[in-house]
């Protein structure tokens, strides 16, 4: 790197995932300032830096060390820019919507278990419903049986009127006749 103005590290923060790592990792970002052409200076002698004909140079480094000595007008960038990134943050939003959440997450498990309530209640009246069912069934059951014991009895009679008054039983049938079923 060539030129008039040394070269100036900074060290942002930058979490790096790790394994048991609570703290975030600082990697420098080093950056020479533009390289301009001579001509480019201004007259006072303090270079103006152009986006024309200027080229510059930024790369990452992965070393550790941190030179105060490089930083501008003595000031300590890194501090300078925690101490800004630490100012920019504001926490308000994220504690309302950390309560929002807290909220929505409360009003989810009252739907969860108002919905395992319902659930048990519709199983309780289905285990209900089933139970009526069956004893409705056994109900048909016992009334189909006792019309086919009924429809034998009466057969039955009929048999033995016809037989004991033939003559009665025809008159009776020809007046009234018994249904086809």
């Amino acid at each position: 790197m060539s030129g008039p103005f040394p070269t100036v590290s900074y060290s942002m923060p930058m979490a790096v995932p790790g394994k048991g790592n609570q703290y975030p990792t600082y990697t420098h970002y080093s950056m020479s300032p533009p390289e301009c052409d001579d001509d480019m200076s201004s007259a006072s002698g303090v270079p103006s830096y152009s986006n024309s004909g200027c080229t510059g140079s930024a790369s990452y480094m992965g070393s550790n060390d941190y030179d105060s000595a490089n930083s501008a007008s003595g000031i300590d960038f890194q501090e300078y820019m925690q101490d800004r990134f630490a100012n920019s943050f504001n926490p308000i939003p994220l504690d309302r919507s950390m309560a929002v959440q807290a909220q929505t997450s409360g009003k989810l498990n009252a739907k969860h278990r108002e919905l395992m309530d319902l659930q048990k209640q519709a199983q309780a009246r289905l285990a209900k419903t089933r139970e009526r069912f069956q004893d409705g069934m056994r109900d048909a059951r016992e009334v189909r049986g006792d019309l086919e014991w009924t429809q034998k009895k009466v057969s039955s009679l009929q048999a033995k009127a016809s037989r004991k008054h033939p003559k009665e039983y025809r008159k009776a049938r020809e007046r009234y006749p018994s249904p086809d079923y």
